[in-house]
């Protein structure tokens, strides 16, 4: 007669093994058991407390693009007479049509000024800053180092220190009333922050394909473009959506260097609506989502490359 040996039943809570639970008695077995029970309490309290923090973060964010939306939405009656935070009782889209055809203010014209400054400042960018962080990364000579830290203690200067001496710079290069003074200079290195996160990307590139190139004949140039920029995917459209989007929302570099109505960019125009409309906040915000919508549609577009850019950045 055959006798089933009796295993004892191994809560999914009780990680500790059976022959380590054996040599405890029941007063260990009850203090073990209820610190596991404290442990996972503890683990899901922080984890309801991140959600919450997540969630605040998140409502924060997103009330100033609701008001933003239910304001462009709102007839100016409704503005007056309702709350900021109610959704309109009735849409109206003619708000975006009056933006659209405001013979005062040309929107597509502007439009097309910030997007070739946009443009031009965002591949300026992605050229120079690649072109200085692949020495600092992939190449060693002497001071490279030091040089590299000399550059990083540049982000700690303010801008404004500088914008004087810039602007004379530019006026005696006849560069005021241009675009040359937006974008020129982003293609002299594309600044620290830029050059810093290609860096610690091209860091964790395997140098044995810069060894084999190398065996290959091939030259630093070649390495550089035909090895390391198409494995940069991911850091480049981080890089490229940082800059896109600070040239397509800059409002200080127009206004200083800008001078002619028909120069203006988006976001001078949209000050200069807001004065010729007598701060009508309807028409105002209607222009406000129209200036929003190529950012959301780009990172959208590139959400995946740089979502994946930050992650293999940092994972250095």
């Amino acid at each position: 007669m055959s006798v089933k040996e009796e295993r004892p039943n191994r809560s999914s809570r009780d990680p500790l093994p059976p022959r380590d639970r054996a040599g405890l008695d029941s007063a260990d077995l009850s203090r073990y058991r209820s610190a596991t029970r404290r442990a996972e309490i503890t683990a899901s309290a922080m984890k309801v407390l991140l959600w919450i923090v997540l969630l605040v973060g998140a409502a924060a964010f997103i009330t100033p693009l609701y008001l933003m939306v239910a304001m462009s939405l709102k007839s100016p009656g409704e503005i007056a007479t309702s709350s900021a935070w109610s959704w309109p009782t009735q849409v109206t889209w003619d708000n975006f049509k009056l933006v659209l055809t405001n013979p005062n203010v040309s929107f597509f014209l502007f439009f097309k000024n910030s997007l070739t400054i946009a443009v031009l400042s965002t591949t300026g960018v992605l050229i120079s800053s690649a072109l200085v962080a692949y020495p600092f990364a992939r190449l060693r000579f002497r001071g490279r180092d030091r040089l590299f830290i000399l550059l990083l203690a540049t982000m700690m200067l303010p801008g404004i220190i500088t914008m004087i001496p810039t602007y004379l710079l530019y006026k005696y290069l006849h560069w005021v009333d241009t675009f040359y003074p937006l974008w020129v200079p982003a293609w002299f290195g594309g600044g620290a922050f830029n050059i810093f996160l290609l860096r610690q990307f091209f860091m964790g590139i395997p140098r044995e394909l810069d060894e084999a190139a190398l065996l290959d004949g091939a030259s630093y140039a070649t390495i550089f473009w035909r090895v390391i920029m198409p494995l940069s995917g991911p850091a480049l459209a981080t890089v490229g959506i940082f800059a896109f989007i600070y040239n397509w929302r800059d409002f200080m570099g127009p206004l200083i260097y800008l001078n002619s109505p028909e120069k203006q960019t988006l976001e001078i125009g949209l000050q200069t609506y807001r004065t010729l409309n007598d701060e009508q906040w309807n028409l105002l915000m209607a222009g406000s989502v129209l200036v929003m919508i190529p950012l959301i549609v780009l990172f959208i577009a590139g959400q995946r490359y740089f979502v994946r850019g930050i992650v293999m950045t940092g994972g250095k």
